[in-house]
């Protein structure tokens, strides 16, 4: 399969997001891996611009989980898909691929790494939801292009992003009790939510990716915990790629995954 990463010309027509052109310039990271990260980081500061955080503009009746497993000196990756009922939580379908990448593994441009594998995997749904939660950051990154951003603008879908480590900012813990909440600011700016799921344990981090405010993935968030730490969409979507790598003859990564 060739995952190799190519070059691509951006259009200089600013598009609103959602817009068809707008996703084709975001589906493939436009850079080839040559030892200098400035390429991607300019490619970042023009997916900036297209960022939607306007309410979500329909109902929740499907909602998706991606994540990826890897290993930070691997190139392999296993990327899944899991699409849920959002009042059930009941499984509907479920994608995934086996892939390589040539990026390296650098904290702030790790969607880099992942998107293209999980833009496979979304490829494969024959089912598409309204919207996408993704293990690891929104606009809670420091050029506000996290995982779920990426993703989001790439795929044409409204996402959120639930962290389980902060990446940015400063906030207030949340109160012990369950369904506790802060602001997390950076820079002056409210960048998302600092969410406790469950009674006396680590809180999540909640943003939006594109596609939907800050209360819509807040909502989302708490519309689909079932009890654990993680939300239905995210958990069931790091089991199954962890699945994917068992049957595959790999371990599960330890501590050494962290989507942003």
């Amino acid at each position: 399969m060739d995952t190799t990463i190519r070059p691509t010309t951006p259009s200089t027509t600013k598009h609103l997001v959602g817009n068809t052109v707008a996703s084709r310039l975001f589906q493939t990271p436009p850079i080839l891996w040559k030892g200098d990260i400035g390429e991607a980081k300019a490619q970042q500061e023009l997916m900036e611009s297209y960022i939607n955080l306007a309410p979500l503009n329909k109902s929740l009746t499907l909602i998706a989980g991606a994540d990826i497993s890897c290993n930070k000196n691997s190139p392999v990756i296993y990327a899944g898909i899991v699409v849920l009922n959002a009042e059930t939580l009941e499984i509907i379908e479920r994608a995934s691929v086996i892939t390589e990448t040539a990026f390296p593994y650098i904290p702030g441009y790790l969607s880099f790494r992942e998107v293209p594998a999980l833009l496979q995997a979304w490829q494969k749904l024959s089912t598409k939801p309204d919207a996408v939660m993704l293990d690891g950051h929104g606009v809670m990154h420091p050029r506000k292009v996290g995982v779920a951003t990426h993703f989001g603008l790439a795929a044409n879908v409204a996402t959120l992003g639930c962290a389980k480590k902060r990446l940015i900012g400063r906030f207030d813990d949340p109160a012990p009790a369950q369904d506790s909440v802060t602001e997390l600011t950076y820079q002056g700016e409210m960048r998302g939510y600092v969410y406790r799921s469950r009674a006396g344990i680590k809180p999540i981090f909640i943003s939006p990716g594109t596609g939907m405010n800050y209360e819509d993935a807040l909502s989302i968030t708490r519309q689909t915990c079932a009890g654990y730490r993680l939300p239905e969409p995210t958990r069931l979507a790091h089991q199954y790629v962890n699945e994917i790598r068992v049957a595959h003859g790999e371990h599960p990564p330890t501590n050494n995954k962290g989507s942003v």
